[in-house]
């Protein structure tokens, strides 16, 4: 993993404060029709990701999975409108410039991740959510048994479901976790080790 980096003109110190700023500004948002914020989900899900023993990316990558909610405008009823807000797209076009692969892809992947296990693990479609059902079904619904075999394939494929289940465990009201601060030393052991 790198312990330094840049993104073109962006230092590691710079790339941490712009996210320290994207929950400062949007973290208090809902997240979506659960019952805890935008900043509460990321938490929880890099909590649950550091109690499954996950490795280090994997916890960045569950603290950063839905960065492409912080970053679009669509009111949070968008999907009661039939709108994917293609949060992932969002998030892997921020993260790819600035962190490794190994946090990006699991972070792009965890919506294929709910619908690979919605058709691969018997249970897994019951104990979602409400609005985890209705995003479910504009993210195309559960997979087929030709795109669950070609997922299955896929070198991110164990930690893209890790994250997927930290995802669905995220959404605990008042739940105490650790803050944004201490991640940041491991958001910057996870960024690219170079320029971009």
């Amino acid at each position: 993993m790198a312990t330094t980096g840049t993104c073109g003109s962006e230092s590691p110190q710079q790339v941490m404060e712009s996210i320290v700023n994207l929950f400062a500004q949007h973290g208090d948002s809902n997240y979506g029709k659960e019952a805890v914020t935008q900043r509460e989900h990321a938490l929880q899900a890099a909590h649950f990701a550091r109690s499954f023993n996950a490795p280090e990316s994997v916890v960045v990558a569950a603290l950063l999975h839905d960065v492409g909610h912080l970053l679009h405008d669509l009111p949070e009823d968008a999907p009661d409108h039939g709108v994917d807000d293609m949060h992932e797209t969002l998030a892997f076009q921020w993260l790819e410039p600035r962190f490794i692969e190994a946090v990006t892809q699991p972070a792009c992947l965890h919506v294929q991740a709910k619908r690979y296990l919605a058709a691969a693990e018997p249970g897994y479609f019951a104990q979602l959510s409400a609005p985890s059902v209705q995003s479910l079904a504009l993210q195309g619904g559960p997979m087929s048994a030709d795109e669950v075999a070609e997922f299955e394939r896929h070198p991110f494929f164990k930690e893209a479901t890790l994250l997927r289940r930290c995802d669905e465990a995220a959404k605990v009201p008042e739940l105490q976790v650790a803050p944004l601060a201490e991640y940041l030393p491991a958001i910057e052991r996870c960024l690219k080790p170079q320029a971009c």
